[in-house]
């Protein structure tokens, strides 16, 4: 399954699920898309947006905002902190966000 460097919100915790831990990770797609492997988990789709979420961890129902980072950065909604995982850094210091002196920071601003 080719894989992709994607923005992953846990929606499940903090303030009324609008704020939860960020990352950046590469992730894996079923073969039909509909379902998303990052780190062990399996992400299904709700199917459209719920509030703030658009995919939920099929073993604990834990809800999720995954998407495509951007360019400029500012992926959360809210604002804060953003893990970048190790195997994701470089690329996505280097390609997405196009900024190549950064490429060794494990963290990004939201």
């Amino acid at each position: 399954m080719p894989s992709r460097i994607m923005y992953i919100e846990d929606k499940s915790a903090g303030l009324v699920g609008l704020v939860g831990p960020g990352r950046i990770g590469r992730v894996q797609f079923s073969q039909t898309g509909k379902s998303i492997y990052y780190q062990g988990r399996t992400f299904q789709s709700l199917h459209g947006s719920a509030f703030k979420s658009n995919y939920f961890d099929v073993a604990t129902g834990a809800e999720f905002w995954i998407s495509g980072p951007k360019r400029r950065g500012g992926d959360r909604l809210y604002g804060g902190t953003i893990d970048i995982d190790e195997d994701a850094r470089e690329e996505y210091w280097l390609k997405i966000r196009r900024l190549p002196g950064c490429k060794d920071h494990r963290f990004a601003r939201g």
